[in-house]
């Protein structure tokens, strides 16, 4: 709720602001608040300070593919933008590793400050090795204008497609990490959930689909890899239905590849889209990750009724139904006339 909340504030927020001070404030006062939870003598204040936390932290997806467009050359914008999607493939994974291991040897406080002050870290990194922007040009802090800048994020076809995408790739791919661990803890693998958790480190693949589809985005354009990239999340999950472990593993490593290679591209081209029809980069950015965190948010939750009544078949259902949507829109932003391809 925070992280939707905040995202819609930080769109146009950062329009007055500049790109480089919203992502640092971001990254230093999620880390504190961060911390801070380790602290937290109650459940109540637990909860508030994870609220914070996501309003905290809203600052940087909000802006960092909006940065990446404007500062880097647009030969190799894509490029770097799935760069950074593989860099939060690497943070998903990376942190539900070593909590899941700092909370075995020392508790869970011990484990949510050592991510708060890891982050804290990055954020030190990213302050002293981050370029200001130079391309960026502020806004009046005008109603009016702040208002004009949303209404060419709402209005405009091919971003509202792009919000659709984000939200149905974003919500299966949630789903199928949400229930495949109550698949592999039953019958017939009955795995440790220590174990099944391992599946997260399928998430590595993605650091590196992401980086590859960025490149090939900026040789053959954002419509012809996105439907390819979708078409293979839907290979992975029919693989998934199969019974052996391998395949089902296997299948969970060419889904993870295929949506982050979508993802990337798709963020990517939000941010393209936005600049070439007139500006209003920011806004465009945060919409496509309020869709993102809606998706995953409702979809996330709703796979467990699925998994209650039909099991993996109720889930592959699910998300093939999403993912089916989401290759839909990819045909329909095809046959709309290009401001960027």
């Amino acid at each position: 709720m925070g992280l939707g909340i905040a995202l819609l504030l930080a769109g146009p927020a950062t329009e007055i602001w500049g790109r480089t001070r919203l992502m640092l404030l971001s990254l230093f006062a999620s880390s504190a608040v961060g911390i801070a939870c380790a602290f937290a003598p109650t459940w109540e204040i637990l909860l508030g300070l994870r609220l914070l936390q996501g309003l905290t932290l809203a600052g940087l997806p909000a802006v960092a593919t909006a940065y990446l467009r404007e500062e880097i050359h647009v030969s190799a914008a894509s490029r770097a933008t799935g760069l950074y999607i593989g860099g939060t493939a690497i943070g998903g994974m990376s942190g539900r590793l070593i909590v899941g291991a700092v909370t075995d040897l020392f508790g869970w406080r011990w484990a949510t400050a050592t991510i708060g002050v890891l982050g804290l870290a990055c954020a030190v990194v990213v302050a002293v090795l981050l370029p200001r922007s130079r391309n960026f040009h502020p806004v009046f802090a005008r109603p009016r204008a702040i208002l004009q800048l949303f209404a060419r994020a709402v209005t405009d076809p091919v971003l509202l497609a792009l919000y659709g995408i984000s939200g149905t790739l974003m919500g299966g791919f949630v789903a199928v990490y949400n229930a495949v661990g109550f698949r592999l803890a039953g019958p017939p693998y009955a795995l440790p959930l220590s174990v099944a958790s391992l599946v997260f480190v399928s998430y590595a693949i993605g650091s590196f689909s992401s980086s590859y589809a960025g490149r090939l985005a900026d040789r053959f354009g954002y419509r012809r890899v996105v439907p390819w990239a979708v078409a293979i999340c839907l290979a992975g999950l029919a693989m998934m239905a199969a019974k052996p472990l391998a395949l089902l593993i296997a299948g969970m490593v060419v889904l993870t590849a295929g949506f982050f290679a979508a993802h990337g591209v798709a963020s990517s081209w939000v941010a393209a889209r936005a600049i070439a029809r007139g500006g209003g980069a920011g806004p465009a950015a945060s919409l496509y990750r309020v869709a993102d965190y809606l998706g995953s948010s409702i979809f996330g939750g709703l796979v467990g009724g699925a998994w209650d009544r039909f099991h993996w078949f109720g889930v592959t259902a699910l998300v093939g139904g999403l993912w089916l949507v989401a290759l839909v829109l990819t045909w329909l932003v095809s046959r709309t006339k290009p401001a960027v391809t």
